[in-house]
């Protein structure tokens, strides 16, 4: 740029201030709905890629989609934002409150005014960030607020994750607490008086001595789907469970979702879209597109396998979710 191509420039952002950093979006079609009882790719080419995505939340209005978009090597993370203008989804881009720091795991509150997320950005006072705490950022009309850390006793020098909140302001989240029962347990940490309270890890019906893990809670609490590791009945790289409450306000043992929803690799990250029934979901899972048996004949067909949108990188995936509400 020479030095009359720069002054422009200056005087370009003078007069009309700081340049947005995402371009201007187009529409994009992206549809909610699903009569599918097995899983299917949600919104492939645009939510879904070849890229690494995870995370699903859906405004309860459905008017405002987030998601987790990552390098594969999770170094660079950033919240996705899409949104409805005129009835017509725009492209994705990057949530005005996100890509700066590592940002992961968005959740609705239910009456969609707040949004929460786990983040390792710093939390002021000197401190430099690199732990994951439980973030919020709340709706100031059309547009979000200013990233809050949501503080003690739920925020720890300890990692927390995964965010899910019921009608109650009752929290769920993911933590590896000394006192935990297993490598990593869900936390649940009552709102009381305008406050939450200690966070209690979850009973033997839901925690185990494995990893458990990326919980969410209905609204109204009494139904819970949540990622573990390790159980016997486990197909492979984790499953994801569910488990209701009984008359005793208890949670009965959570039973695996089997084959029609997990497969040999990772099934995590569970969002129940209750308002249009459809239950989403993270995976690694691959699906071949040249061979079953994953032999590679030759180099094109070894780049048409990396470059699919299934390539095991991770996607976002939907089903009917007559399965959990009945």
């Amino acid at each position: 740029m020479n030095l009359r191509h720069l002054l422009a420039w200056i005087l370009f952002v003078m007069l009309f201030g700081c340049v947005d950093k995402e371009p201007p979006t187009a529409p994009v079609e992206i549809s909610l709905s699903t009569s599918s009882d097995t899983a299917e790719l949600f919104a492939p080419e645009i939510i879904s890629s070849r890229h690494n995505e995870r995370d699903m939340a859906i405004a309860p209005d459905g008017s405002e989609i987030f998601y987790t978009l990552s390098t594969p090597d999770n170094a660079i993370r950033a919240i996705i934002q899409i949104v409805q203008l005129d009835g017509k989804w725009q492209s994705p881009r990057v949530a005005p409150f996100s890509g700066t720091y590592s940002d992961i795991e968005p959740f609705f509150a239910p009456d969609g005014k707040r949004l929460f997320f786990s983040s390792n950005r710093p939390t002021g006072d000197g401190d430099k960030g690199g732990q994951y705490d439980i973030w919020y950022v709340e709706k100031e009309g059309a547009e979000w607020g200013s990233p809050q850390n949501l503080g003690a006793p739920v925020n720890t020098p300890v990692d927390e994750f995964y965010p899910s909140v019921a009608r109650n302001g009752n929290l769920y989240f993911t933590a590896a607490y000394s006192a935990s029962k297993g490598a990593e347990d869900i936390y649940r940490s009552v709102f009381q008086d305008g406050q939450y309270q200690a966070p209690v890890s979850l009973d033997s019906n839901i925690n185990s001595a494995r990893y458990e893990f990326n919980a969410f809670i209905s609204p109204d609490e009494d139904l819970i789907v949540f990622s573990s590791y390790g159980r016997a009945d486990d197909m492979g790289g984790g499953d994801l469970y569910v488990s209701t409450r009984n008359e005793n306000d208890d949670w009965l043992p959570a039973r695996n979702l089997g084959p029609q929803i997990n497969s040999p690799k990772l099934d995590y990250c569970p969002f129940l879209d209750i308002e249009r029934k459809v239950f989403y979901f993270s995976s690694s899972r691959r699906i071949p597109t040249v061979h079953e048996d994953l032999q590679v004949l030759n180099y094109a067909q070894l780049l048409e396998e990396c470059e699919a949108v299934e390539n095991g990188m991770g996607n976002i995936y939907r089903v009917n979710a007559r399965q959990l509400l009945e």
